[in-house]
């Protein structure tokens, strides 16, 4: 349960922890997201409708109540002090027991398998806290980046959904990854592990 601790980030010795995010962190949430908009708008198909604070305290109110109802959560990727990006557990599909992941990273910080490490801490609270059965990843064809980390923690390639998101001027093609409970090892380190 949060927070999560996911060991050190190595270029400074810092603590990378998960937290639930909340309608306090606004502000910094916008302040992140807006410093690196240019990059995240490549492959992140919401970015128009985040143009305020007050436009993403409206979607950390959403995020709350999620949580507060347990269909979900969105979380804080902080790296000490500072909130370094954002990964979320989507809303539940109760009956079949599934759900899918979205993520994303400040510039600064990407390359160092943070990512990986808060994926891996949100696959394991899934499963293991929300009794999920199924959990998708759905990432661009091209985004090799996003898509190496259900690569590497076994995720299966499940397809390709051709044309499936519109990414403000065109569509992109989705690459499906799946990770079902019975095939989950479980969390096999900190950072910088599998």
């Amino acid at each position: 349960m949060f927070p999560i601790e996911l060991g050190q980030y190595p270029a400074n010795g810092e603590p990378i922890t998960l937290h639930v995010l909340t309608v306090a962190e606004a502000d910094e949430l916008f302040d992140v997201t807006d410093r690196n908009r240019r990059s995240l708008r490549q492959w992140l198909p919401w970015l128009d409708w985040s143009n305020s604070p007050a436009d993403t305290a409206e979607h950390l109110r959403t995020v709350e109540a999620r949580h507060h109802s347990r269909n979900g959560f969105g979380a804080g990727i902080r790296i000490g002090r500072r909130l370094a990006g954002s990964i979320g557990l989507h809303a539940i599909d109760e009956r079949h027991r599934s759900s899918s992941i979205g993520y994303w990273l400040s510039e600064e910080f990407r390359g160092g398998g943070v990512m990986t490490a808060a994926c891996r801490a949100v696959v394991t609270e899934a499963f293991e806290h929300y009794g999920l059965h199924r959990i998708e990843i759905r990432c661009a064809t091209k985004n090799h980046k996003s898509r190496a980390v259900p690569q590497r923690l076994g995720f299966v390639q499940e397809g390709i959904l051709r044309e499936a998101e519109w990414l403000y001027d065109h569509f992109v093609d989705l690459v499906v990854y799946s990770m079902l409970e019975q095939d989950w090892p479980g969390p096999t380190g900190r950072l910088g592990a599998r």
